[in-house]
């Protein structure tokens, strides 16, 4: 094997493969990234739960294949300067050779590499730059408790064109809906992706203009999703469990609502937050025209802050915890924050204004902290 290419072009490349690679693989090969050169380069990283694979052009002299350490590839790639790159085989061993630089590695037993799934049949597509969006929006609220594991997890929901995206730690909830294009105009699935896998997945497919969507949820075995744009391609196979039943957790009706600019009013949840200590809630306090923020009590350090706001309804005091509080103001994603709430010990919902991108289509909803009277 033999072939020259951009370093550039190969560093993205294999650090994209390489982040799926496990941190303390059950068998060593699995520690290994497989390289398959025939007209393409093609990059393979596998770890029986997530497999990636990347192609990219290269100046090819002799094709062949090679595993060797994926980690150790990605520092190499990531360390050279940017100089056309050359990877060469020679027996048992590889060399990279870039500038005045030469690095030779040993191979792993590349027959002893698993197969990578196929993909399953494509389902539909939907604009990559939407979809890293809305994952973003909603992975905030995945829970990262491995020992309640439905809960790590992003549930997609399809019907027909609409997409439904929800996540829940327990403490919040994140709902996104989205239109997409897809295969069967009557399609209807269901899938439980871990949020991680899916949110790095998302984020890293933004090169191409779409992203093709392919899922197998077989009766008897195990679901998987798979995801391919830009030349790249991930699977992951699907958590298994029953997910919330989500949308009869928002309130059915609203007896206050608030709008506050959103950047101002994220500065200052931050501000006044510097004195809450460790699992204290920032308290809010919403009147016409005005929001009054508070942190600290008693013999601590305390803060205050007043800023403008509007109030539909009734006055209302509410607290909340200020991390989850800010995930949120992130999210919405317009310049507006509207804060819709029932009482002071019901979920209040963050929604952006109506009419900003994404803004009447993704809904976070917060459990307050109850304060002691």
């Amino acid at each position: 094997m033999k072939f020259r290419v951009d370093r550039d072009v190969l560093a993205e490349a294999v650090a994209w493969t390489a982040r799926t690679l496990p941190v303390r693989p059950p068998v060593p090969v699995l520690a290994g990234m497989l390289l398959d050169v025939d007209e393409r380069l093609r990059l393979s990283s596998f770890d029986y739960e997530v497999s990636a694979q990347g192609s990219v052009d290269v100046d090819v002299e002799e094709p062949g294949s090679v595993l060797v350490s994926g980690r150790l590839l990605a520092e190499i790639t990531r360390s050279l300067d940017s100089q056309p790159v050359e990877i060469s085989t020679d027996g048992s061993k590889v060399t990279v050779a870039c500038g005045g630089a030469k690095f030779t590695l040993l191979t792993l037993p590349a027959e002893d590499y698993p197969s990578l799934p196929d993909m399953p049949q494509l389902s539909g597509a939907v604009g990559s730059d939407v979809f890293a969006s809305a994952v973003g929006q909603v992975a905030v609220a995945a829970g990262r408790d491995d020992t309640l594991p439905v809960l790590t997890g992003v549930r997609v929901e399809i019907e027909g064109e609409k997409v439904t995206l929800a996540s829940t730690d327990r403490y919040r909830l994140a709902v996104r809906e989205l239109t997409w294009k897809p295969q069967q105009p009557d399609i209807s699935a269901i899938a439980l992706v871990p949020a991680k896998t899916l949110a790095d997945t998302a984020k890293s497919l933004t090169s191409g203009a779409e992203v093709a969507i392919a899922l197998s949820s077989e009766t008897g075995g195990e679901g998987m999703i798979g995801f391919e744009g830009g030349g790249r391609r991930t699977t992951t196979r699907l958590l298994d469990g029953e997910f919330p039943k989500f949308r009869a957790l928002f309130p059915n009706e609203t007896n206050s609502l608030a709008e506050v600019q959103t950047g101002p009013f994220a500065e200052a949840v931050k501000r006044v937050a510097l004195v809450a200590e460790r699992n204290t809630p920032v308290r809010l306090a919403f009147s016409q025209g005005e929001l009054v923020l508070e942190a600290g009590t008693g013999d601590e350090a305390q803060a205050v802050e007043s800023m403008e706001a509007t109030l539909e309804g009734d006055d209302i005091k509410i607290a909340f915890n200020p991390q989850f509080l800010l995930d949120g103001l992130a999210a919405i994603d317009s310049d507006v924050a509207r804060l819709h709430f029932t009482t002071s010990t019901k979920p209040a919902v963050i929604t952006g204004k109506p009419g900003d991108d994404g803004g009447a289509d993704y809904r976070y909803l917060l459990m307050p902290v109850r304060l002691n009277a």
